[in-house]
């Protein structure tokens, strides 16, 4: 039987997802990055009172009341702000406005592999740009993405969780010819964050995510933070109701709650110091951190034959069969508790 597809859809692997388990009450989820605490009470507020009657109606195709609260939160305007389901839809909408079919994205090597995935959709070509040996940005970045159109980094990484310094992606927007998106889903947890780039650089976009920051892994909404004319033109290529009206609703009751944030960070943070110090303790290499996991070596080297044990214990962590990254497994910062029965399970193979 022939094939319908595209050429480009017909060869690509697509990306694949964290494994979700059907009874993820009965595990210990630790290989999807989300946040292992509730959200905002003032998100279950407005959930219950929300009018179920209102369904019937589209919702606001330009999320307004979100971009008007994500603007206070971040001191810009709402024209800065696009929405979207998900910082993936923005990462899909930023290939569809800057990248041509047959054209070029660059992105560094390691990270998120559904970089790859946009291109090949789009029938463009995907440049890696290695990491250094410690996974900093290299210098050269800039000039080793010449021809690409856009450019992915994201900060703190994916999955290695460091957080590129300040000053080397300020130079490679400057020095870059096309758009730089930086991907700052894990931005919260870190000691700062771009937000500023957009108005220095006309080039620079940032996309943010309510899914592991605001405990909405589930609602999906992300948004990105760029010049007027920048969102304005991506504004052309979005669906045009890309944001359920009740997600809207959720996630502007949950960025308005900052003190919510602010006390969910500090006990991530504090989870994810005592987790890399344990790891440490029992001889991990454990990749420094900045985000809401951890990527750590197993003493053995065993990297897979520990994920294994730990499934087969009903922990999950998460293994990339990937060069660079084969002999880590990502463990993402779960409560005190997850913490522990990991702990427990890993003494138990280390002694």
């Amino acid at each position: 039987m022939p094939s319908f597809f595209r050429r480009n859809v017909e060869a690509m692997e697509g990306y694949v997802p964290g494994e979700q388990p059907r009874d993820a009450d009965s595990v210990v989820k630790l290989n999807t990055n989300e946040n292992p605490y509730p959200p905002s009470r003032a998100v279950g507020e407005a959930l219950s009172s929300f009018d179920a009657s209102m369904l019937r109606l589209y919702p606001d195709p330009m999320c307004r009341a979100f971009r008007e609260a994500a603007a206070e939160a971040h001191g810009v305007s709402p024209e800065n702000i696009i929405v979207g389901n998900g910082s993936d839809d923005i990462l899909t909408i930023a290939t569809r406005s800057f990248v041509p079919e047959g054209g070029l994205i660059a992105k560094v090597s390691p990270s998120y592999t559904l970089y790859r995935t946009l291109a090949e959709i789009q029938g463009a070509a995907c440049l890696d740009i290695p990491l250094e040996e410690d996974f900093s940005l290299p210098f050269d970045a800039a000039e080793s993405a010449e021809g690409a159109s856009l450019f992915f980094l994201p900060r703190p990484n994916a999955p290695t969780g460091t957080a590129f310094a300040k000053d080397a992606v300020r130079g490679l927007c400057e020095r870059f010819d096309g758009v730089v998106l930086i991907d700052e889903a894990y931005a919260a947890f870190a000691d700062d964050d771009c937000l500023d780039l957009p108005f220095e650089y006309p080039n620079a976009i940032v996309s943010r995510t309510l899914s592991k920051s605001h405990s909405l892994a589930g609602a999906r909404l992300g948004y990105a933070i760029a010049t007027e004319e920048m969102v304005a033109g991506m504004m052309k290529v979005k669906d045009s109701y890309n944001v359920n009206a009740l997600t809207q609703a959720l996630a502007t009751a949950a960025i308005k709650d900052g003190a919510w944030l602010e006390e969910n960070v500090r006990n991530i943070r504090g989870n994810r110091a005592a987790l890399s110090a344990a790891l440490s303790g029992m001889g991990f290499d454990v990749v420094e951190s900045a985000a809401n996991f951890v990527l750590a070596s197993p003493p053995d080297g065993g990297a897979k034959a520990l994920y294994e044990r730990l499934k087969s214990d009903g922990i999950f962590v998460r293994w990339f069969d990937e060069d660079r990254v084969r002999r880590f497994v990502r463990i993402t910062v779960g409560t005190e508790k997850e913490i522990e029965s990991l702990l427990s399970a890993l003494r138990r193979v280390y002694g």
